[in-house]
């Protein structure tokens, strides 16, 4: 419940000028999609979406099956109102990723800058775990955290660096890495954080 009510209230009293994360055009993430030359029809689910715009873009893009998964229902909101009528082709998911149930196969998990959040070693390995039921066997997975070169926290709260070799270390057990690069995000406050990007196929 500490968790919930800490974006509840984040998403409840701070504007997309006010938080790091806020990006108008997530644009590694869909280039990094694009790469995997999914079918329109493909189903996939953003981690720790929010309300960001990556749903917008996969929109335009044509995709017919995106889910949004966060823990603040207040940020689901915030993207549905943005979206308006269209909000209505999304699936959306109120949930803590490290306690999500799968109700559905997908082709492709997207996680920018939620997968980090996770420093307990339990929390770590059931995301994993859920990582891998979540996906169909020939499905995708796409995780950005923040680097070595990055921040320590995040809103207040301590998060998990990654470098290359420790992400593809940590998802050893249950994906192959296809790549991995790093990508400096510029914040709404002309600030660097340095990420660094990994997509995998399940194994």
């Amino acid at each position: 419940m500490e968790r919930k009510e800490h974006w509840e209230n984040i998403y409840n009293t701070k504007e997309h000028k006010d938080v790091s994360w806020f990006e108008t055009t997530p644009q590694t993430s869909l280039d990094l999609i694009q790469k995997f030359k999914l079918p329109l029809d493909a189903y996939i689910i953003d981690i720790g979406g929010g309300d960001s715009f990556l749903v917008d873009h996969l929109l335009e893009l044509g995709y017919l099956n995106v889910s949004v998964l966060d823990i603040s229902e207040a940020a689901l909101e915030r993207a549905q109102a943005r979206l308006g009528e269209k909000a209505e082709e999304v699936t959306w998911i109120i949930s803590d990723v490290s306690s999500f149930s799968p109700e559905r196969h997908y082709d492709l998990w997207h996680d920018r800058a939620a997968f980090h959040f996770l420093t307990d070693e339990y929390e770590i390995s059931n995301y994993l775990k859920t990582a891998d039921r979540a996906l169909k066997e020939d499905g995708k997975l796409l995780v950005g955290t923040f680097s070595k070169k990055g921040p320590t926290k995040c809103s207040g709260i301590e998060i998990k660096q990654y470098s290359e070799s420790s992400m593809t270390d940590r998802f050893s057990d249950y994906f192959e890495k296809i790549e991995c690069l790093s990508f400096d995000h510029k914040t709404p406050f002309d600030t660097i954080q340095n990420f660094v990007f990994c997509s995998f196929q399940k194994v």
